[in-house]
């Protein structure tokens, strides 16, 4: 993989948890990258360790229309990752379609009036909402179940829109479930995985919603993170819609037995909550696409991602106890419940 070492990317939340994965990889084939957050999400330690010189943060909201359209000028290439997430949507719809919707558009806007050579805007598998079949390629139905699919659904459509009717060199790729470090598990961003795996680390049982049936296919987020920098630079990816996944679906029942035996807790507590709404019951990804247009193919196995990401917890010198304080249970409520358990 190479990218031309004059080349100006820009990375809007990129000190997030994929973003920053993303800018390290752009970084380490010598780019300059401009990263675009305002921090609600992202932290200023994801960036540790970068240069200065090379990677420069920006502190901006993608909603500040002048402020982006400024920071478009002598941008090559923009990876468009910022969002607010699935559980966020559920208690505030309309500030998630300003940002994943509204602010797509504005963005795309002021990235085609700079000049800007390719815009790869950075969707989610929730636009499938629940699998009608499986792997699901990219013709599979888009049904999504929360505002939040919607609103990326409505990002990815500006996208394609602004191919077709400009001839705007536009991607869209769709990740499925990604974890890694730098990971959330925190606030209404906080995903399953890190949440599993802090709480085995800590002697706590683990909290599955429903009946632990429901399928998701998760990918490490190095590998997700090439995903998308294949899809700003292979020409064959321009106007495409493209699926990021492993094609490899796991209960989330499995999921904890499998955490928990990582973990060294193979007879960790699991207990059950009422199932969450506009939870998706199955997602698995036909990576077909991305292998021919991309040459994209994971790397990493389950067992091996959580074993790395185990010992990036450890190493970090936190506590899993003290990380769990910033655990909401119930993250799709405004004020959800934490559960000390």
């Amino acid at each position: 993989m190479e990218i031309d070492r004059s080349k100006r990317v820009l990375v809007t939340g990129g000190a997030g948890f994929i973003g920053s994965e993303l800018v390290r990889q752009v970084a380490a084939l010598n780019a300059t990258v401009l990263v675009v957050d305002n921090l609600i999400n992202g932290r200023r330690e994801n960036l540790d360790g970068l240069s200065d010189e090379q990677v420069r943060l920006v502190f901006a909201d993608v909603r500040d229309d002048k402020s982006m359209a400024g920071l478009m000028k002598g941008v090559d290439i923009v990876f468009h990752l910022a969002c607010l997430g699935v559980r966020h949507s559920i208690h505030s719809p309309h500030e998630n379609h300003a940002v994943n919707a509204t602010a797509t558009l504005e963005l795309l806007t002021a990235a085609k009036e700079a000049g800007v050579e390719r815009f790869v805007y950075v969707s989610s598998s929730e636009v499938y909402g629940t699998a009608r079949w499986a792997p699901m390629t990219e013709e599979h139905p888009t049904f999504p179940l929360t505002v939040y699919g919607a609103s990326k659904l409505a990002g990815e459509c500006y996208a394609r829109a602004f191919h077709r009717t400009y001839g705007y060199p536009a991607v869209v790729v769709r990740p499925f479930n990604t974890y890694g470090p730098r990971c959330h598990h925190e606030g209404d961003s906080g995903e399953v995985i890190p949440k599993f795996l802090l709480r085995c680390l800590a002697g706590r049982p683990l909290v599955v919603f429903g009946d632990g049936t429901q399928t998701r296919d998760f990918t490490y987020v190095s590998d997700t993170a090439r995903g998308i920098l294949l899809a700003g630079l292979a020409d064959t990816a321009v106007g495409e819609t493209i699926n990021l996944g492993s094609g490899r679906e796991i209960a989330i029942k499995e999921l904890a037995r499998e955490v928990s035996s990582v973990a060294g807790r193979p007879d960790a507590e699991v207990i059950h909550e009422e199932a969450r709404p506009g939870d998706v019951l199955r997602l698995c990804a036909d990576a077909t696409k991305a292998r021919q247009l991309l040459g994209f193919e994971p790397r990493m196995t389950v067992a091996d991602g959580l074993a790395m990401l185990k010992q990036w917890y450890i190493s970090s010198g936190q506590p899993p106890e003290a990380l769990l304080e910033q655990e909401i249970v119930r993250n799709w409520e405004l004020d959800g419940e934490r559960i000390n358990a």
